[in-house]
């Protein structure tokens, strides 16, 4: 959420970045808002005071009689004071965080910026097969039983796929649990920051609805699967439960970067995706998910979220997958995010770069809604900024190491980097 004092003095910025994001949010509503909001909070203080001036001595009848007229008034605005902040609330919660001045402004992912690429497009010496192809015909993915037994867009990852997952798991907290290896990714990427190990997390996969809001992620509610009788929603990432994780507490600066390593099943409906890759495993509405949640100081948020994607590459980088990293466009990101980045791998199946990661900045965004601070040196609190960033989607992993590796006796290599938690080369 946006601090008030900020949309009131830069009103006409927030607007115009409502517009890049394509978000339709009233901002002269909300500052009408605000300034009766002020106003009556105003005159209900002044009541108070008076009436608290009068009832103190033997007050007299008018007095009384007075004082009664003073506590209906007060009744009347307090009423209307709740009306009052009930719309503003809900429009406030609407304003989409400012973005970094660089992003590009655009409509689209069409629109997103590609600012690297790494590695060659891996070509082959016969003609390459779609990991769906691969998977049937080695007998590692099952969709058939899968829409059967739970409908469209759900799976059956059988055998060595499933050990290729939990080796996925194993090399990752080999890397971002150690710290040595992270000061080197951080020297190898020139960044000057703690190299503080992240913490694993198994986070809850169900969350109320009120917390999804204060992390800004419930909209649109028709991606989110509800379970109405527990008004409980299911998560569509591992940061939707741990964002809130320190939500009303004050952190004490010495112990910042805080960073988590969380691992969980993500649930998505994928609306308005009918007709969109509808073969494999590419779009599901359930998959499993690596995913990094930090928080640190504002000093540190933009620094936090270049170590964060040095480390998302020297991971895809150890696959051995050729990979591009765009910057995305105002109409493409998130509500809360301030500067993001997707990764998106070679796939030779598709002969396409798809999406596979995505880095998300929000500075205080999140944590002015969840009210997370931070009790800095000089005893002034902050709130802290924060990052969440994608470590591994496992099935669209699962797909890029199937499509770059596969083999034309249809086995698939494993990368080197994979082999001592595989204990084999191929699949």
């Amino acid at each position: 959420m946006l601090d008030i004092k900020y949309i009131r003095e830069n009103a006409e910025e927030v607007k115009q970045n409502c517009i890049n994001r394509r978000v339709d949010v009233n901002i002269d509503r909300i500052l009408e808002l605000d300034q009766e909001r002020r106003d009556f909070m105003q005159q209900v203080e002044e009541l108070r005071a008076e009436r608290n001036k009068k009832s103190k001595g033997k007050p007299s009848d008018e007095d009384i009689l007075h004082m009664r007229e003073v506590g209906d008034k007060i009744k009347h605005f307090e009423e209307r004071l709740t009306e009052i902040e009930e719309e503003y609330n809900e429009l406030l919660l609407c304003v989409p965080n400012i973005t970094f001045p660089d992003t590009p402004v655009g409509m689209d992912e069409s629109e997103n910026k590609v600012v690297k690429e790494y590695g060659e497009k891996t070509t082959f010496d016969f003609k390459p097969k779609e990991h769906w192809e691969i998977g049937q015909e080695r007998d590692l993915i099952n969709l058939e039983k899968a829409a059967e037994i739970s409908g469209s867009r759900f799976a059956y990852i059988k055998g060595g796929l499933v050990q290729l997952e939990f080796a996925l798991i194993q090399y990752v907290l080999s890397v971002v649990t150690e710290e040595k290896t992270l000061k080197e990714i951080a020297k190898n990427a020139d960044i000057n920051i703690s190299t503080k190990p992240f913490l694993p997390i198994l986070p809850p996969v169900m969350m109320r609805p009120e917390v999804m809001q204060k992390m800004g992620r419930l909209e649109p509610r028709d991606e989110r699967y509800h379970l109405e009788k527990d008004d409980l929603y299911l998560v569509g990432s591992a940061e939707h439960t741990l964002g809130p994780l320190h939500m009303d507490e004050i952190i004490a600066e010495e112990i910042l970067p805080i960073r988590y390593l969380g691992f969980s099943t993500a649930f998505r409906r994928e609306a308005g995706s009918y007709g969109k890759d509808t073969k494999g495993i590419f779009r599901v509405h359930q998959f499993d998910k690596l995913e990094f949640e930090s928080f640190t100081t504002a000093e540190q948020g933009q620094t936090e979220q270049d170590f964060i994607m040095a480390i998302q590459e020297h991971l895809v980088q150890g696959l051995e997958i050729p990979y591009r990293i765009v910057q995305k466009c105002t109409g493409d990101m998130g509500a809360p995010d301030y500067r993001e980045f997707d990764i998106e791998a070679w796939l030779p199946g598709q002969n396409k770069y798809r999406e596979t990661h995505t880095s998300d900045y929000m500075t205080d965004y999140q944590s002015r809604r969840l009210n997370t601070k931070v009790k800095i040196q000089n005893e002034n609190t902050e709130y802290v900024h924060m990052n969440d960033a994608t470590v591994f989607a496992i099935g669209r992993t699962l797909i890029a190491l199937m499509e770059n590796h596969q083999q034309e006796d249809g086995s698939i290599k494993i990368p080197k980097a994979l082999q001592t938690y595989m204990g084999k080369e191929r699949i």
